[in-house]
């Protein structure tokens, strides 16, 4: 069997090597450096600026200096230095592992000839106007920065999280419009770094597709922080003035301004389906990504897509796993992954979470529910770190006359020091359909920040 795969970030070519492993030819085609946008322009860099900004913090709660001092005295050319060198460490390693037997790597842009063949398009002159064809063809061109279209979204100075990681120095104000994923973390890190930082969102919450609970509770956190957040904000315009960028906003009818030195666009990702002729061959596809099914097979027979482009949780660790169910899909083999079950993380200061059901999800269904929480300011181990903020809702499956003593695990949102790390027990009890009174009788070392859990589990 021979595979195609379009496309070089987390899902393609974690694609490429398990496939390799099989047995399979692989063609990967890159157009851009490997990694995608996880690596070079999204999860890595960012959570190497995340580390420096966390360490300023600390430093700062042991009393050794003052925020602000921490802040003037932050060489902010060296953590960007920083965060280069990590990303080519990464990325030479995927280099590496697509160097690797049964893979051969295209640096190029690919185009559908038919369903079965690409033509490649590259610099290389021994690359370009290559034809490839495959038994199977993986789409994983992932997803581009969203924009407002309102007057001045184009201005000098107004950004995307491509060009955030990018900058040389430190904004002395900086507002950010979305309080997503993504604009909460830079606005995190930038309150750390120095700026003075505005964030405006439209929605009603932060965090939109998150806990109700979790967004109100992350906002105040960030709030005692000195980050201002606006929601039910409605951004209009952006001018430019001797003040600096003007961001003018509805709120309750009545227009707000707010003066930036930059301002961060970070309304969401859009799929690139524009990136790969797809009508050439007939894939069904709508502005909110390339459709599939269950396995991410496109309605084309022999053409899957998986990741960002497919629309969704727009997250590397999705589109990994969405490439091991096609993968099993085109061997015709059994595949146990969950794609319901998708834990997530908000790298803020700090950390929030979450996987499985909210309550208004299940609430909406007409489940029947049992909502147990917990605080780190009674767990030991996050006093002794002085991350006494955060809370955990734990979800689960109400008794009833019908099923007594059932009590699934269907959801877990919490913020607080490491949640990132301890979603993921929750993530793994609910891929084996765990009950409450099974999670109530696994014993959690003391004294760590997981006890968090098992405090929650146990306040019914």
């Amino acid at each position: 069997m021979k595979l195609i795969i379009i496309g070089a970030g987390p899902g393609g070519y974690e694609t490429a090597v398990a496939a390799a492993k099989k047995g399979i030819e692989v063609v990967i085609i890159s157009d851009g450096p490997v990694g995608g946008t996880c690596l070079n322009e999204g999860c890595i860099p960012t959570k190497s600026l995340c580390r420096n900004a966390q360490l300023i913090e600390d430093l700062a709660k042991a009393d050794l200096f003052g925020l602000e001092e921490l802040s003037y005295k932050f060489n902010f050319a060296k953590a960007v230095e920083r965060k280069n060198a990590v990303v080519e460490q990464l990325r030479q390693g995927v280099e590496f592992l697509l160097g690797g037997k049964g893979i051969t790597l295209l640096k190029g842009r690919a185009s559908f000839k038919d369903s079965k063949t690409v033509v490649v398009e590259s610099d290389d002159p021994q690359v370009n106007g290559t034809e490839v064809t495959g038994d199977n063809i993986i789409i994983a061109t992932g997803s581009y920065p969203a924009s407002l279209p309102i007057p001045g979204a184009d201005l000098e100075g107004v950004i995307t999280s491509k060009e955030i990681l990018d900058l040389e120095e430190v904004p002395r104000r900086l507002c950010v419009i979305g309080a997503g994923v993504i604009g909460l973390e830079f606005a995190s890190v930038f309150k750390s770094f120095g700026s003075e930082v505005k964030v405006v969102e439209f929605c009603k919450e932060i965090l939109p597709r998150f806990d109700t609970d979790l967004a109100k509770r992350l906002k105040q956190a960030l709030g005692k922080r000195g980050i201002e957040i606006e929601t039910s904000a409605g951004v209009q315009s952006i001018e430019k003035t001797p003040e600096g960028l003007k961001v003018t906003y509805l709120k309750k009818d009545s227009p707000v301004e707010v003066f930036a030195d930059k301002v961060l666009m970070a309304v969401g990702r859009r799929p690139a389906v524009n990136a790969i002729n797809l009508d050439t061959i007939g894939i069904e596809y709508t502005p909110k990504g390339i459709v599939t099914n269950e396995n991410m097979q496109t309605n084309v027979p022999g053409v899957y897509a998986i990741g960002d482009v497919t629309g969704g949780y727009m997250l590397a660790h999705v589109a990994t796993f969405q490439g091991l169910r096609a993968l099993a899909a085109m061997l015709g083999k059994p595949c146990s992954i969950d794609l319901s079950i998708v834990p997530a993380a908000v790298f803020t200061n700090p950390e929030a979470a979450t996987v499985g059901k909210t309550e208004d999800e299940l609430k909406a269904a007409g489940v029947a529910i049992k909502c147990l929480k917990s605080f780190f300011r009674a767990n030991g181990k996050a006093l002794s770190m002085d991350e006494p903020e955060g809370f955990v809702k734990l979800i689960v499956e109400a008794d009833s006359d019908a099923a007594p003593g059932s009590g699934r695990i269907l959801g877990c949102h919490l913020f607080g020091a490491h949640s990132a790390d301890i979603i993921q027990e929750i993530a793994a009890l609910m891929n084996k359909k765990a009950t409450l009174d099974e999670f109530q009788a696994i014993i959690h070392a003391h004294p760590t920040l997981g006890e968090v859990l098992q405090s929650a589990a146990h306040s019914n």
